[in-house]
């Protein structure tokens, strides 16, 4: 089940379960996931892409291990708030992820990704991190930067302060 509105998304999610953030790029999948009262975001890993297959498995793997309800891709729009290849591309992926055994009735939703792997760059920046090391964590920083907007927006939404 594809959401674009995060308050229809959110209707659909369970309690005391953990949502994961993808920030979906053309080279690597970066992964996070949130603890199960839905608070906080942590990057997980970042998934070097191949085959649809093998980087859906991959995911289906991450999904079951740590008993996710919901995804939340981030969803590369222009500044100006149109959509682009990169957004037809994720919206793509979602939609491949929705039909695949198994995660056909995981709520997936979209968060606008607009600056977040500006906005990890700069805060790995700050935490003096070495190039070599800003390469191999950026998307997964990113896909926390992307899952912590959700979250905060679900927590909102739920009027939980």
């Amino acid at each position: 089940m594809i959401f674009d509105d995060i308050g229809a998304f959110a209707e659909t999610l369970p309690r005391n379960r953990a949502l994961m953030g993808l920030d979906f790029g053309t080279k690597t999948i970066g992964v996070a996931v949130s603890d199960r009262s839905l608070s906080v975001a942590t990057p997980l890993e970042t998934v070097k892409r191949s085959k649809f297959t093998v980087d859906a498995g991959r995911l289906v793997e991450l999904i079951a291990a740590r008993e996710i309800c919901g995804l939340v891709l981030g969803l590369p729009r222009n500044m100006d708030g149109s959509e682009g290849p990169r957004a037809q591309s994720t919206r793509a992926f979602a939609r491949n992820l929705s039909r695949m055994q198994g995660l056909e009735d995981l709520p997936i939703s979209f968060w606008d990704e607009r600056l977040s792997t500006v906005a990890a760059e700069r805060a790995l920046l700050e935490a003096d991190t070495t190039r070599k090391r800003r390469a191999e964590v950026i998307d997964h920083v990113a896909a926390g930067y992307i899952l912590q907007g959700a979250l905060d927006r679900l927590r909102h939404i739920r009027g939980i302060s």
